[in-house]
């Protein structure tokens, strides 16, 4: 919108009335304005500040779940390491022994797998509705078959109702129709799938397609389940799964092909802990260093502070460091190993993060022999009840998710959702001033108008009743 005040000096008064007006304007503005200003400025810092707090926490979320993930076990004590991993790979627990194994993989365990007869129709062929049962091991899974099912829509009624129990389903077509083919993840003798209730897709117990299949051959395919069979020096092994946790204690192989020989070695894990550890540390710090950033001022050369960070002065992100703190000084439930001073970790006094003296570490696991415990101290005790059971990972996880949840429970999420509400009424803040100055300006602006408009009347009435005079004091001179 065009600014209401005219620009230039007044026709009648002489006066400058845009400059009059925009300086009454500014100075009715300012104070207004600068506290607007000033509330939004601290706003977007804050804004930006509680966003850079849930990044950092998310990351340490996420380091904490990598490093206590049970599928790939971090701050084991052992380390097992196969020579050939193409035969076999190894991992050792808290319990193994030091100690050499030779192991020679006979045949892997494998699964079921059956194909149905033929339908010439192919995957539209039309299939009865009813209960398909699926065998394995003795125990039987359903799965409901509706009308005007087809083979494809059986295929996948297999995968929606039972794929969480390890069943899949697919349609295989070959010279002689389509095929339903069922398989398993379940290995091992007995494990063998059979197929019950449904005209057209059963399957008996033994029965095989063959080597020469036709259209009515129905079976497994190929040789049934078998279990693995291997030997650990020399002694002979089974297992129904390639997963072999029992065979040798502490230790569990994963068999990967048959026909292959490797040794196993188990020793010590420093330099796996070492790396679990720094890991760990850096994680922290990354937290500590960020919350450091956001609330300490800028200093200037005397060390005074001078511009205030995004959090100075909130206590929210100190309380988060107090939380994080709070799991590093509780006692683990190990038995020789109980608190991170004994494996070089201690906390800098100055900065708040935290120091890893790696030689410390290697002393504690050379001479103290600590690092058996090192995982009952990060990832707790399975036996223990209670607290007990919680190990510093859990605890440290504990103690930052009433920050990191999402919604109105979380502390972060309420706190920007605070913040949010304030930016918005500091825009409608901004948006009254906007309207109240308009509306004085206008005001104004017509005042000295019309001022102007009013001297310059006068002014000209006083040069008339001038020439007047002027006039009659011409006309009596000339007398």
């Amino acid at each position: 919108m065009a600014s209401p005040i005219l620009p230039g000096t007044g026709l009648g008064s002489g006066l400058d009335t845009g400059a009059i007006v925009k300086a009454l304007v500014n100075a009715d503005k300012a104070a207004k304005q600068n506290q607007i200003d000033r509330q939004t400025t601290t706003n977007t810092a804050q804004i930006s500040g509680i966003g850079s707090l849930k990044s950092v926490l998310a990351n340490f979320q996420t380091a904490i779940k990598n490093l206590g993930n049970t599928q790939t076990p971090q701050f084991l004590g052992f380390n097992a390491t196969s020579a050939d991993a193409k035969v076999l790979t190894a991992v050792a627990s808290n319990t193994a022994v030091n100690g050499t194994y030779v192991v020679k993989v006979t045949n892997l365990a494998t699964s079921s797998k059956v194909a149905t007869a033929a339908f010439a129709g192919g995957t539209s062929s039309a299939i009865p509705s009813g209960t398909l049962n699926i065998t394995q091991n003795g125990v039987s899974s359903s799965v409901t078959i509706p009308a005007g099912a087809t083979l494809q829509s059986v295929r996948d009624a297999i995968n929606t109702q039972q794929g969480a129990n390890g069943f899949s389903a697919n349609i295989v077509t070959d010279s002689f129709g389509s095929r339903l083919v069922l398989g398993s993840t379940v290995t091992g003798a007995g494990s063998d799938i059979t197929l019950s209730g449904i005209a057209g897709l059963e399957i008996n117990a033994g029965q095989q397609m063959g080597a020469t299949p036709t259209a009515t051959s129905a079976g497994a395919i190929g040789e049934f389940a078998v279990d693995a069979k291997f030997t650990v020096d020399g002694l002979a092994l089974t297992s129904k799964s390639n997963k072999v946790d029992a065979a040798i204690s502490g230790l569990t192989l994963n068999l990967v092909a048959g026909g292959g020989e490797t040794t196993v070695t188990v020793g010590p894990n420093s330099d796996g802990l070492k790396k679990s550890i720094q890991a760990f540390v850096d994680a922290y710090n990354q937290v500590v260093t960020s919350v450091n950033a956001l609330t300490k001022p800028s200093l200037d050369d005397d060390g005074n502070p001078t511009i205030a960070a995004a959090l100075t002065g909130d206590p929210l992100a100190r309380g988060i460091l107090a939380s994080i703190r709070q799991p590093l000084v509780t006692t683990g439930a190990g038995d020789k190993l109980t608190v991170l001073s004994q494996l070089g970790i201690t906390t800098n006094q100055k900065t708040g993060a935290l120091d890893f003296d790696s030689t410390k570490f290697t002393t504690a696991m050379d001479t103290q022999k600590l690092g058996g415990e090192v995982q009952k101290l990060f990832l707790g005790d399975p036996t223990a009840t209670g607290d007990a059971a919680k190990g510093l990972l859990t605890r440290m996880n504990d103690a930052i998710t009433p920050y990191t949840v999402t919604g109105s429970e979380g502390i972060l999420d309420a706190r920007s959702t605070s913040l949010a509400k304030t930016k918005s009424n500091l825009a409608n803040q901004q948006a009254a001033l906007d309207r109240r100055i308009e509306t004085l300006t206008a005001v104004l602006t017509k005042k000295y108008n019309d001022m102007d408009s009013l001297v310059g009347k006068l002014k000209a009435t006083a040069s008339n009743i001038t020439s007047m005079f002027e006039a009659m004091n011409a006309q009596k001179n000339a007398s």
